[in-house]
């Protein structure tokens, strides 16, 4: 299958960076796939999993939290808010910040401080939503 470039991009770090034959995007209006030569688009990402097949055998999966995708003549790129490799996750880290975070939230004693917990539990709840937990 013939390949084309994409780049993974998050505040933190560059998280991919090459050939790939595929790349299945959790887009705004759903879920996309992207394949050399598609047509030039730019979207809004929703928090999922990103599925990147850069050959027949090797795939990964990593975990977007929002940003955006934009197909170009030249590849694929994805900004993304948060972006977190499926393979450093663990589900009872997930588990323990979720009760984390609803004691925060609980605790909360100034506006700023629920907006802040609130925003944090929403994170953790896409997440587990995003991998099936």
């Amino acid at each position: 299958m013939a390949a084309f470039h994409f780049e993974l991009v998050s505040p933190e770090q560059l998280l991919f960076s090459g050939e790939v034959e595929s790349v299945a995007i959790p887009g705004a209006e759903g879920q996309m796939t992207i394949l050399r030569d598609h047509a030039p688009v730019m979207t809004t990402l929703k928090p999922g999993v990103v599925e990147v097949a850069e050959s027949a055998s090797k795939t990964s999966r990593i975990f977007v939290r929002g940003g955006f995708a934009d197909v170009a003549t030249g590849g694929l790129t994805i900004l993304a808010e948060v972006a977190l490799p499926i393979e450093q996750l663990d589900a009872a880290k997930i588990a323990q910040e979720l009760k984390n975070a609803q004691e925060d939230l609980a605790d909360a004693a100034s506006d700023e401080a629920k907006r802040a917990a609130s925003e944090k539990l929403d994170q953790i709840n896409e997440l587990k939503v995003a991998l099936g937990l």
